[in-house]
């Protein structure tokens, strides 16, 4: 056999692997890649179906039968009924709450987004002593429980009286997320390219000018992916709400939800209720900016 004919058929007896690289190299995934990410989806999405049947269901329902037995018997259709919704609605004044949560969140994601913003713009694009070292400090605190700091600002927060308040919160929520705003803001303006602001430089720019002109727009994905983590996180935080806020008045959703269970663990059925509707805002929050989200991420964990 010559050697054309032996490059000829090399291909046929040897097809499976170019056809995967070639697979790869048009960034088709695997069908182990594509079998993986259906398992974990439906390891998130499983947990979140039951919460929404038992939220419809009957209390003697849900107190005596699994949520899955609505797909194998046709009768317990028929029982499903709202009237979890309205209970819990009037019950636990989650209208209140959701506006509460919302006092809450926003300034709790917007102030240290804001802040952080201008802290990466300085680790990024100044010199100044101690630089790196205090970077350095800043992104170690990541690493720190935040509940062990809990009882020495509880005290702080009682010696100027703010307990039970909204800044209390507020407060709570920026210390603690303000080190992970710096660290992925800090690594995705170290990408951008640096003869934008040497032309800005040129042309007389000052700090200023070139942080809220260039790098706030450049840096958008960077800034939506810490606003979805951080409004996930305060909508969904129930530790430093109880022991800030706590009950009463100035409650957030987590907290009136949480206060729907008895002690003796009565009322669960109507938990289901009340987290599925706290659910609604977050998942509308994060498909509103996921379009960021991965642009944002992958971009300042490359580089840096």
């Amino acid at each position: 056999m010559s050697i054309t004919e032996r490059v000829a058929v090399r291909p046929a007896v040897g097809g499976r692997a170019p056809a995967r690289r070639s697979a790869l190299r048009r960034g088709e995934a695997t069908p182990v890649a594509k079998l993986t990410v259906v398992f974990v989806c439906t390891l998130w999405i499983i947990p979140t179906l039951g919460l929404l049947i038992t939220s419809f269901r009957t209390k003697d329902d849900a107190n005596s039968l699994g949520w899955w037995t609505v797909f194998t018997d046709p009768a317990s259709l028929g029982r499903l009924t709202t009237a979890a919704y309205s209970e819990v609605t009037a019950q636990a004044n989650l209208d209140q709450a959701f506006v509460n949560s919302f006092a809450i969140a926003l300034p709790a994601t917007f102030i240290p987004l804001l802040i952080a913003a201008f802290a990466a713009y300085a680790f990024a694009f100044m010199s100044f002593p101690g630089r790196n070292t205090l970077f350095i400090v800043i992104v170690s605190l990541l690493v720190v429980p935040n509940y062990v700091a809990l009882v020495p600002i509880l005290q702080v927060y009682g010696d100027f009286g703010i307990n039970g308040t909204f800044p209390a919160a507020w407060l709570a929520h920026i210390g603690f997320g303000m080190s992970l705003a710096i660290y992925i803001l800090r690594n995705y303006m170290a990408t951008l390219p640096k003869a934008v602001l040497e032309s800005a430089r040129i042309d007389g720019a000052t700090h200023f000018t070139m942080f809220w002109r260039l790098i706030m727009p450049m840096s958008v994905p960077a800034l939506a992916s810490f606003a979805i983590f951080q409004f996930l996180w305060v909508w969904n935080d129930l530790l430093v709400a109880l022991v800030f806020i706590g009950p009463g008045e100035n409650q957030p959703i987590t907290v009136a939800v949480q206060g729907l269970m008895g002690q003796q663990g009565q009322g669960w059925q109507l938990v289901t209720a009340g987290g599925f509707i706290s659910m609604v805002m977050p998942i509308l929050f994060f498909l509103a900016l996921q379009r960021f989200f991965v642009r944002g991420l992958t971009a300042g964990s490359v580089k840096g």
